[in-house]
C-alpha cells in the first residue's frame, strides 16, 4: 500500500500537520499525511476566523517562510479588520472571519495539488522505535509505514473526552472519536504528559436570530489581506454583531453550576486564562452583569452562526434557556450545544529548539500535544517541525528563528525555556521586541531566511525585494527633500501643530506625531514621487512607518544585538550543572531538566535567577 519508506511522516491534518506537511514536501520531502478523517484537513475546530492580536502577525510571519496559511485564509475570507489601529504599527494586527467550509476545501486543495504529499485516512496508534530513534508509525489496522522521521499533531484528539454538563463521552472533536495509544507508549519511553481542557459554544441558526436588537460588527471600509502574494482584496464583507449577556442570562446559567463538569469537579484539567467558559466568566467576575457576545457567521451562504464569548460545558438545557435571554436570541434555535474537551498534552520543555524530541530523534511535536492554544500557534510550530524535519534528515543546520527575528521565535522560546501549565496563547505583550516584529515586515524579516533553506520561492524573494527596494528610496526622498513653509503650514495647522519658520526636511516634519501619509500626499512634490515610482499602499505604509518610528525602532535593535552577545556563548549538550554549587538548588534543577543551548536561553528560564547568570558566565571565563 506504501511506499518502502517516506521521508517524513505527518500525523493529523489539522492547522499544524497541514503546515508540517506543506513544507516538508516542498523542500523536498517525500511526505505522508495521516489522519483520521481526510474530509477535516484544515478543519476550523472554533471559531470560524484567523489572526487576531499577535496572532495575525504569526499567520503573516507563516506566509513570508512560504507557509500556506495566509493564502488560505485570504481565499475563504469573508470579513477583513486591522485592529488596534488607534494604536502604534507595532500593535496593529489583521483579523479575517472566514467561511469555514471554504477554508477546510481550500487547504486540501492546497495539500492535494502540492507534489511529494501523499494521503492516508486512519488513525495512528503507536510508533516504530528503533534505539533512541523514530523509524515510523503502525495505524489501528496494525499497518506499519516507514519514515526517517515522524511529526505528531494531535491536536485535542489524544484520548480526548468531550463533557456535556453530565455527559461525557470519548472523542477528539464533535462527531469524531478520540486517539488512543500514542500517549501511552511516550509515558513508556519516559516522557511527562499531562491533561488540558478546551471549550466551544453552541452553534446556531442565523434565521433564528434578530439582527436589529444587535450592534453591526462590519468589516474595515478599505479591507487589506494575509498573503504577500497575488490573492485578491475583498470586494464584499459579511457583518459580524455584537450583543451582550445580563444579570438575568448569568441567573440563569448559575441553576446549573451543580450539574456543571466544570464545577462539580469532572474535569480537572487547566482550560484556556484568555478564553475562558461563559460559566468561568460569571464565576470570576461576578461583579460584571454584562459580557459582550459575539455573533459569527460561518460563511457566505450557510445560515450557521458561532457564538463567539459563549463558550461553555454546562447542560444543554441550561444553554439554550440562557441564550434565549440573550437580546436578539429570543428565539434561538440550536444547530449544536457547546462542550469542553480534555485532552493530553506533553510539556514543551521535553523539545529542542526545533520542535525535535529530546528522549526520541528525529520525532517531532507541534500544536496543541505541545500544550498550545489556537489555530495560529498550532499553524506555525508545524511549518517549523516540518521545515527541521527535512533538514535534520538531509543532515542540514537546523531553522531557528530568534526572539528578536519573529513571534514565532517568541512562541517557541517561550515554550521550551519556560513550559506551561495552561493553554498557551500568543500576545503582542509576549514579544519585547514587538517594534521589530510587526505584521508589515514579516516578509522583509523572513522570506530571505527561508528562501535561502529552500522553501520560499523565487517570487517571493523577488517582491519582498522590490519592496524593500522602493520603501527605502521613499525613504530616502523624504530625507533629502525640503519642503517650504507656505507648502507644509496650512497642513500642520489643520493638526494642530507648530508651523515651521523656515524650509525644513520632509523627513522631519513627516516624523511629527499628527502628521500622517494622507496629510503628505497632499504636497505636489510627494504625490508626483509617488506616481513617477508607482508606489502601492504597502510601499507606503511601510515607508511612513520607517519614517515615524525610526527612533523607536533603532532603539530596538540596539537592545536586540546587546542580548545577542549572550545568545553567542554555547553551553556544552553535557554540562554537568551539579558541580556548580554556587548555583541555587532551583536552578541546578531546572537547567538540569531544560537543557539550555545557549547562555541567553538560561536567562529566560523561569527559576533562573540573574545571580545564576552570573555563575555560568564565571565559570566560562566570561
Amino acid at each position: 500500500m506504501f511506499e518502502k519508506a517516506y521521508d517524513i511522516i505527518v500525523v493529523g491534518g489539522g492547522h499544524a500537520g497541514a503546515e508540517a506537511a506543506a513544507a516538508a514536501a516542498n523542500m523536498g520531502s517525500k511526505t505522508l499525511l495521516i489522519t483520521m478523517n481526510l474530509q477535516t484537513i484544515g478543519q476550523m475546530s472554533c471559531n470560524p476566523a484567523m489572526g487576531g492580536i499577535a496572532k495575525g502577525q504569526i499567520v503573516r510571519e507563516i506566509d513570508a517562510l512560504g507557509g500556506y496559511s495566509g493564502i488560505i485564509t485570504d481565499h475563504s475570507a469573508i470579513q477583513f479588520k486591522m485592529l488596534n489601529k488607534s494604536k502604534g504599527p507595532a500593535m496593529w494586527s489583521p483579523r479575517t472571519q472566514n467561511d469555514r467550509m471554504r477554508f477546510a476545501e481550500e487547504w486540501r486543495l492546497a495539500l492535494e495539488g502540492t507534489p511529494n504529499v501523499d494521503f492516508y485516512q486512519e488513525m495512528v496508534s503507536g510508533l516504530l522505535v528503533e534505539g533512541t530513534r523514530v523509524v515510523g508509525v503502525r495505524t489501528s489496522l496494525g499497518i506499519d509505514v516507514r519514515a526517517k522521521a515522524v511529526v505528531l499533531t494531535n491536536g485535542t484528539f489524544l484520548n480526548g473526552l468531550i463533557h456535556i454538563g453530565e455527559k461525557q463521552f470519548g472523542g477528539g472533536r464533535a462527531g469524531e472519536k478520540a486517539a488512543t495509544g500514542i500517549t501511552e507508549q511516550l509515558v513508556d519511553f519516559g516522557f511527562d504528559s499531562g491533561r488540558m481542557k478546551t471549550g466551544t459554544p453552541p452553534r446556531v441558526d442565523g434565521r433564528s436570530l434578530d439582527y436589529t436588537k444587535m450592534i453591526p460588527q462590519p468589516g474595515d471600509t478599505n479591507p487589506e489581506k494575509f498573503s504577500y502574494l497575488e490573492t485578491s482584496v475583498l470586494k464584499a464583507q459579511r457583518d459580524c454583531h455584537m450583543t451582550h449577556t445580563s444579570a438575568t442570562v448569568h441567573e440563569l446559567l448559575r441553576e446549573g453550576f451543580d450539574r456543571s463538569p466544570m464545577f462539580n469537579g469532572r474535569i480537572k484539567s487547566i482550560g484556556p486564562r484568555y478564553c475562558p467558559s461563559i460559566e468561568d466568566k460569571i464565576n470570576r467576575f461576578a461583579d460584571k452583569d454584562s459580557h459582550q457576545i459575539f455573533v459569527e457567521p460561518e460563511g457566505w451562504h450557510t445560515v450557521e452562526v458561532y457564538v463567539n464569548g459563549f463558550s461553555t460545558s454546562l447542560p444543554e438545557d441550561v444553554q439554550y434557556k440562557a441564550l434565549k435571554s440573550v437580546k436578539g436570541f429570543e428565539k434561538v434555535k440550536f444547530f449544536r450545544p457547546g462542550y469542553a474537551i480534555e485532552y493530553d498534552y506533553f510539556p514543551p520543555t521535553q523539545l529542542r529548539h526545533t520542535l525535535e524530541t529530546k528522549l526520541v530523534e528525529n520525532l517531532y511535536f507541534a500544536g496543541q500535544i505541545n500544550g498550545t492554544t489556537g489555530y495560529e500557534e498550532a499553524a506555525s510550530q508545524g511549518l517549523m517541525s516540518g521545515i527541521n524535519a527535512h533538514l535534520k534528515i538531509n543532515e542540514k543546520d537546523p531553522f531557528v528563528l530568534r526572539r528578536d527575528e519573529a513571534y514565532i521565535g517568541v512562541l517557541i522560546d517561550d515554550l521550551i525555556t519556560k513550559g506551561t501549565e495552561e493553554p498557551y496563547r500568543m500576545f503582542t505583550s509576549r514579544a519585547e521586541y514587538r517594534t521589530l516584529l510587526r505584521q508589515d515586515n514579516a516578509d522583509l524579516r523572513l522570506t530571505p531566511k527561508s528562501h535561502e533553506i529552500g522553501l520560499a520561492r523565487e517570487e517571493r524573494l523577488k517582491r519582498m525585494e522590490e519592496k524593500r527596494r522602493k520603501s527605502d528610496v521613499f525613504v530616502k526622498f523624504f530625507r533629502d527633500t525640503s519642503v517650504l513653509p507656505e507648502d507644509i503650514n496650512p497642513i500642520l495647522e489643520s493638526v494642530s501643530s507648530s508651523p515651521v519658520k523656515q524650509s525644513d526636511k520632509m523627513f522631519k516634519v513627516f516624523s511629527r506625531p499628527k502628521v500622517t501619509m494622507d496629510h503628505m500626499m497632499q504636497l505636489e512634490k510627494v504625490s508626483s514621487f509617488v506616481s513617477e515610482k508607482d508606489l502601492d499602499r504597502e510601499v507606503m505604509e511601510q515607508a511612513e512607518i520607517q519614517v515615524k518610528y525610526a527612533g523607536y525602532i533603532e532603539k530596538e535593535k540596539n537592545n536586540a544585538d546587546k542580548l545577542q552577545r549572550l545568545e553567542n556563548i554555547k553551553i556544552p549538550a553535557d554540562f554537568d550543572y551539579s558541580k556548580l554549587k554556587s548555583l541555587s538548588f532551583e536552578a541546578r534543577e531546572k537547567l538540569s531538566a531544560i537543557r539550555p543551548v545557549t547562555i541567553s536561553q538560561a536567562s529566560r528560564i523561569s527559576g533562573v535567577s540573574p545571580s545564576d547568570i552570573s555563575v555560568l558566565l564565571v565559570f566560562m571565563g566570561r
